[in-house]
């Protein structure tokens, strides 16, 4: 794997959680014009087209089962052209892709793992390959939620050419991050090894990201030498119920975090979301979660550095989103930390602590609980000692503490989060 690709956790935009299935090309250069303008400077900058894009039918949320997909002669799926328009005339992504990177951002898809399903019918040659769809499909291999593909048997001759001939095409394109999904529940080892492989000789360096979850723990080795990153839970969104059990699974993971491979807490289902949805008539909604449990998902995702996906239509974001995810001094935290550990947790609260690049310590305190409670830490037990400067990085208010101890009134589910110097 590459040294230089994602060396701090990744930062970006992906369509699913406001779009679903069904994103369209203007929708996506909105939100790239968005990213450039406010976020780019704060390290925002990869923009993820996520699943169904070689589906024209697609037009929600849901999905289409059996659903017809552009595919060329070899089984590989391209844009729909009634959706993305610039992948007229067999170019693909390429134009959409050289626009991002003229904006200094990356490009990024989402794909499922395995052959199309309809490759398979029409028993597509592979290029590169005297073999077939058919003499690589493992018709017993299939996603549970989806019914565009089966999976590849990576033992089969023509498997690794398969792969290869798709992601040779996404970087004639110009990827620079690929989601694959149904990749890592169950954990499909052998294709993970494949799409590696492929990336590996791709001419590009391209984040690989693994989806859904629960990734399994048990094969962190594995997932840290051939991943990027890989998803902990299943889809997340915005409930105080996700959000709880993302501290166990975050603490569970934290030992097999660092440059090049970050364990992926999910999107942010922040600001306006879900506008596909048929429940919400099409005007979608505006995030479940309490302007105290966004910034308590950001300062946990920040000092347990998962990488940060915005889910929203951003070109909708106001002025209170948009200063949540790009206050410079919690995006420090999550970039540039280190020595990050679950200090403590229990059913009512938890603690974090990490250290910063000028020897400065971090520590963020969570009322998991509905009732405000008073958290405390002993200075001593994370080496602070004598008089000291402690800043909330939420409030931008720095004073100095002589006690030994550094406690805390905390509200139901907040988090407080400290630089402390």
């Amino acid at each position: 794997m590459s040294k230089n690709i994602a060396l701090t956790p990744p930062m970006g935009w992906n369509s699913w959680d406001c779009y679903g299935a069904s994103v369209r090309e203007e929708e996506v250069i909105g939100n790239i014009d968005y990213m450039e303008k406010y976020l780019k400077e704060y390290g925002w900058k990869y923009v993820v087209v996520d699943i169904q894009w070689y589906e024209p039918t697609a037009d929600s949320t849901e999905y289409h089962p059996y659903a017809p997909l552009d595919m060329d002669q070899y089984g590989r799926l391209i844009p729909s052209v009634n959706r993305f328009p610039s992948a007229k005339d067999a170019k693909g992504f390429k134009a959409l892709g050289d626009y991002i990177h003229s904006k200094g951002l990356k490009f990024g898809i989402h794909i499922l793992r395995g052959i199309p399903k309809q490759a398979v019918k029409e028993n597509t040659q592979i290029l590169g390959s005297d073999k077939f769809a058919k003499d690589i499909a493992d018709i017993n291999s299939i996603c549970p939620w989806n019914t565009d593909m089966y999976g590849i048997d990576a033992t089969k001759e023509g498997a690794q050419e398969y792969y290869s001939s798709i992601i040779n095409m996404y970087a004639e394109w110009g990827i620079d991050y690929i989601k694959v999904d149904d990749l890592s529940f169950p954990y499909a080892k052998g294709e993970v090894e494949l799409i590696k492989n492929a990336l590996d000789n791709c001419g590009r360096e391209v984040v690989f990201s693994l989806s859904p979850g629960p990734a399994p723990l048990e094969e962190a080795e594995h997932l840290k030498k051939y991943a990027n990153m890989w998803r902990i839970s299943g889809d997340f969104w915005d409930t105080w119920e996700q959000l709880y059990k993302q501290f166990e699974l975050l603490g569970n993971w934290n030992e097999h975090m660092g440059p090049t491979h970050w364990p992926d807490a999910d999107m942010l289902p922040f600001g306006h979301i879900c506008l596909r949805e048929h429940q919400f008539e099409g005007k979608g909604k505006w995030t479940n979660f309490t302007r105290r449990e966004q910034r308590t998902l950001m300062t946990l995702w920040s000092i347990a550095r998962s990488p940060l996906m915005f889910g929203g239509e951003m070109t909708h974001n106001d002025q209170w989103t948009l200063e949540l995810i790009t206050n410079e001094e919690v995006l420090e935290v999550l970039k540039y930390s280190n020595s990050n550990k679950e200090f403590y947790r229990d059913k009512e609260k938890a603690i974090w602590t990490a250290k910063g690049r000028k020897e400065e310590k971090y520590v963020a305190l969570f009322n998991l609980s509905e009732e405000e409670r008073a958290i405390s830490i002993a200075l001593k037990e994370i080496d602070i000692t004598g008089e000291i400067t402690i800043r909330d990085l939420w409030q931008h208010e720095a004073s100095q503490l002589s006690s030994e101890i550094l406690s805390v009134k905390v509200k139901p589910h907040e988090g407080k989060f400290y630089k402390i110097k």
